[in-house]
C-alpha cells in the first residue's frame, strides 16, 4: 500500500484519540443510569428536579377543599316569577330572559320588572333568590322567585391544546378530573407535558399519574381563572441517532420510556452498531451528563430501570471495523484518482 495512505490512517487515528482524551464531560455507567432511572419513575415532579426546573411535590391541602359558589360579575342568570293574578309581570320577565339572554349581573346587580336594581355579587342562588323574592313581596303578596345559572362568562376554567372544549364553569365543587373529563381529552396527548396555572404560577400537578394512575392527591378543587394547557405528542421526545436503522425523534406521552423501547422504536441496531457503547446524553450541551451503556444491561436489566426523560439523546456508536469500512471507502476515490494521476505521469516520461 503507498505511504499516503498509511500517513493518512495514521492522522485519523490520532485525530480520534486527542477528541476522546480531551472529553471533560462526566461520564456515568449503568448504575448510575438506574439510580437516576428510580427518580423518574416518581414522576414529573422528579424529572422537573433532574432539570433544575422544581415546583413542589404536591399541590397545597387548601386547594382540595370546596368553597361556597357566589354570584360573580357579568353571570347570566335564569330568573323567573310566578304569581296567581301577575300574569303581566310573569310574561315581562320571561321576556327577558329569553330576548336577552338572562338576567346580567352589571356592578352587582340585577335589573327586574317592578323593582329597583337589586345588589345580588357575592350571594349564593339561594340568598339572591330570598332577597329578589322579598323586594317584591314589599308590593305584591304571594310572588315566588326562581333563579339559576345561565353562563358564567367569567366563572370559567379556560382549556388549550389537544381538548374539544375551550371553557368548563366552576362551582366551588367541580375538581380537576371532572374538568378534564368535560373537555375531552384526544388520544395520543402528552400529559407530562400538560399543566395548570393558578394566578400566573404553575401548579404541582402530574396529570399522567391522575389520569393514568388513579393518584388522586392531585385531583384540585377548580377556580375561576385557572388555565390548563393540554400538550401535543411532539412536545416532549427523546432523539436516538447513530447506528440505527431509523434515526428520529420518539415522542414521550408519559415523560418516560425504556432505552430498549426507544431504540426498537428507531428500528434497532444493526450490525453496524457498537453494541457495547450506548450512550444516552442528558441535559444542556454546555454541561451534558453522559451515560454509557452496553446491550447486556439493556437485556438483563428491567425496563424500568433503564429510563428516558424528555430531552435525552441516544447515540449508537460505531464498531470499530464499521469506521475502518467507512474510512476506506471515503478514501477510495481520492486513492485511486491519486494513482491514475501518478500512473499517467508515469507513461509520459517513459
Amino acid at each position: 500500500m503507498p505511504w499516503c495512505v498509511f500517513l493518512s490512517l495514521f492522522l485519523l487515528c490520532a485525530t480520534s484519540s486527542c477528541v476522546r482524551n480531551s472529553c471533560c464531560y462526566p461520564v456515568m455507567d449503568a448504575d448510575e443510569f438506574v439510580i437516576d432511572s428510580y427518580k423518574i419513575r416518581e414522576g414529573k415532579m422528579a424529572v422537573l428536579e433532574m432539570e433544575g426546573k422544581g415546583i413542589g411535590c404536591l399541590p397545597d391541602p387548601q386547594m382540595m377543599e370546596e368553597y361556597p359558589d357566589v354570584i360573580a360579575e357579568d353571570d347570566l342568570l335564569n330568573i323567573a316569577i310566578y304569581h296567581p293574578s301577575r300574569k303581566d309581570l310573569m310574561e315581562a320577565v320571561q321576556f327577558i330572559n329569553d330576548e336577552m339572554n338572562g338576567f346580567q349581573v352589571t356592578h352587582g346587580r340585577v335589573t327586574l320588572p317592578d323593582v329597583d336594581a337589586v345588589f345580588v355579587g357575592g350571594l349564593s342562588l339561594q340568598q339572591a333568590r330570598e332577597l329578589l323574592q322579598s323586594k317584591y313581596r314589599e308590593h305584591i303578596n304571594d310572588v315566588e322567585v326562581f333563579i339559576s345559572y345561565r353562563d358564567r362568562i367569567t366563572h370559567k376554567v379556560e382549556l388549550a391544546g389537544m381538548v374539544e372544549q375551550a371553557t368548563i364553569p366552576v362551582d366551588g365543587k367541580i375538581r380537576l378530573y371532572e374538568v378534564l373529563s368535560q373537555a375531552k381529552i384526544a388520544p395520543g396527548a402528552n400529559l407530562f407535558m400538560s399543566y395548570l396555572s393558578r394566578n400566573g404560577s404553575i401548579l404541582p400537578i402530574d396529570f399522567h399519574r391522575m389520569i393514568n394512575m388513579g393518584d388522586m392527591c392531585y385531583n384540585i378543587v377548580m377556580c375561576a381563572g385557572d388555565k390548563i394547557f393540554i400538550a401535543y405528542p411532539s412536545d416532549a421526545t427523546v432523539v436516538v441517532m447513530g447506528e440505527v436503522f431509523a434515526p428520529q425523534a420518539v415522542e414521550l406521552p408519559y415523560g418516560f420510556m425504556s432505552l430498549r423501547e426507544a431504540i426498537v422504536s428507531a428500528g434497532g441496531i444493526p450490525f453496524t452498531g457498537d453494541r457495547n457503547r450506548i450512550q444516552v446524553i442528558r441535559g444542556n450541551l454546555p454541561e451534558p451528563k453522559i451515560y454509557v451503556l452496553s446491550w447486556e444491561h439493556i437485556i438483563h436489566l428491567p425496563n424500568d430501570s433503564l429510563l428516558l426523560m424528555p430531552g435525552d439523546t441516544v447515540y449508537i456508536s460505531e464498531t470499530p471495523i464499521t469506521q475502518w469500512n467507512r474510512f476506506i471507502e471515503q478514501l477510495l476515490p481520492s486513492l485511486n484518482s491519486g494513482i491514475l494521476t501518478y500512473n499517467l505521469y508515469r507513461g509520459a516520461v517513459n
